[in-house]
């Protein structure tokens, strides 16, 4: 059976197999929400029966290609540093110093200089795990699932999800900002989420008469799998109509800023994202767990303009959504945390960049977080036998404490082991 309606003829059999494309591209809708309340609305409930309340939202941001530690959070002190990069070491004297004389952030990041100031930014140096991996694709699925073993397929914001907020529920709980696809790092099997390139435009591909067409298709289909579509496409709907909704009338409160000159990865578009992930929060989504990207740190040559191009656009875009945040009465509910797949290595190569290497440095911020430096910083004359920094903080112990002192949860569920506490946020209020 065919239904036609304007120029759109669908199929069922066509819809099955091409599957149901919502928004721009969000995952987990071809499974069908269940018809339940709101999840946020749910999540207040049994916090206020269990006299508990917390309504903490975690922001993750990749530095995708591999961000440059010793040029983000920089050694001042260290005379190897100016032996390993004759040329890129120059940024130690530019560097804007914290948390005494040792270390400086880079001369682009006064932003966040002034937040560590306030201490609202946690530097976690060193992090890695055991036995680091050179490929980006496989480090990038080991920080997504938190498993250097690679037998782990869920992300461990979604496995976050699934495990701790109604899997079932509101699709806005996990949502990927100013992106088409879903990132790893947010997939689980039993976790609903969504990805939003673009708030106003999100809706059925193909625009009204395609809603109209798929809503045709199952209308009144009898059964468990009719009622399962009927389900899904007025909470999708639903989800359509608010966040159209909360675009029309949410009024940022600070400046964000796309209009940067990159000398590599002109697409990136931070600024509009956290923009969209600041909507989410201030109108009131539900949304718990969001992913935003920032690619171009794979600086293999003329690093130095690039990486201060890439960390003065960072710190442009999290300086303002902080800001916004602020100004609505929200920055005490976020934190704001930086991962990247690796490190690169200390010594420079001949094209003024530098190569894959392993341990990097973490950045949290925000009002829950306690400001100042953690862990230890990787030593410049004591390297791994192939020219790598050593790792002082495993990866996961970053994990554990924005899981269990953030969001309060239970982070033994997530990753399955317990390790190092570091205790850089402050807990939810009891």
């Amino acid at each position: 059976m065919k239904t036609l309606i304007g120029l759109d003829r669908i199929g069922r059999r066509e819809f099955l197999r091409n599957g149901l494309v919502f928004g721009a591209g969000a995952a987990g809708l071809a499974a069908g929400y269940a018809a339940v309340p709101d999840s946020f609305a749910r999540a207040v409930y049994f916090a206020k029966r269990d006299g508990v309340v917390n309504d903490r939202v975690l922001v993750m941001i990749q530095l995708a290609g591999g961000n440059d530690g010793l040029q983000t959070v920089i050694p001042l002190q260290d005379s190897r540093l100016r032996d390993l990069r004759p040329s890129l070491g120059a940024v130690a004297q530019t560097a804007l110093p914290i948390g005494g004389s040792e270390f400086g952030l880079s001369r682009s990041m006064p932003g966040l200089k002034a937040l560590f100031d306030k201490g609202k930014v946690a530097v976690v140096q060193g992090v890695g795990y055991p036995r680091p991996n050179g490929s980006h694709f496989e480090s990038i699925r080991i920080w997504e699932t938190a498993d250097p073993t690679q037998r782990q397929q869920d992300g461990w914001m979604g496995e976050t999800i699934a495990k701790n907020y109604d899997s079932a529920g509101h699709p806005l709980v996990g949502c990927a900002c100013g992106t088409t696809g879903l990132p790893g790092i947010l997939r689980d099997a039993e976790a609903t989420l969504t990805v939003v390139n673009d708030a106003r435009g999100f809706a059925f591909n193909g625009g009204d008469a395609r809603d109209r067409s798929i809503g045709a298709l199952y209308t009144n289909t009898p059964g468990i799998y009719g009622a399962l579509f009927d389900s899904s496409i007025a909470t999708a709907r639903d989800t359509a109509a608010k966040l159209r909704a909360g675009a029309a009338t949410y009024t940022p409160k600070a400046e964000y800023s796309d209009n940067v000159r990159l000398t590599y990865s002109s697409r990136n578009q931070l600024a509009a994202a956290l923009r969209l992930a600041s909507q989410l929060i201030v109108t009131g989504t539900g949304v718990k767990l969001l992913h935003v990207t920032l690619g171009g740190f794979d600086t293999h040559e003329r690093q130095m303009q690039r990486q201060e191009q890439l960390l003065a656009y960072l710190d442009g875009a999290v300086s303002a959504f902080y800001a916004d945040l602020a100004a609505h009465g929200m920055s005490d509910r976020v934190m704001v945390a930086t991962w990247t797949e690796f490190g690169r290595r200390p010594r420079e190569n001949a094209n003024q960049g530098t190569d894959h290497g392993s341990a990097t440095p973490v950045l949290l911020i925000g009002d829950t977080v306690k400001g100042g430096l953690y862990g230890q910083a990787p030593s410049l004359s004591a390297l791994a036998t192939d020219g790598n920094l050593k790792y002082t903080v495993d990866f996961r112990s970053v994990y554990q404490g924005i899981l269990e002192e953030h969001l309060g949860v239970d982070p033994l569920a997530v990753l399955g082991q317990t390790f190092p506490k570091l205790s850089f946020a402050k807990p939810p209020a009891a």
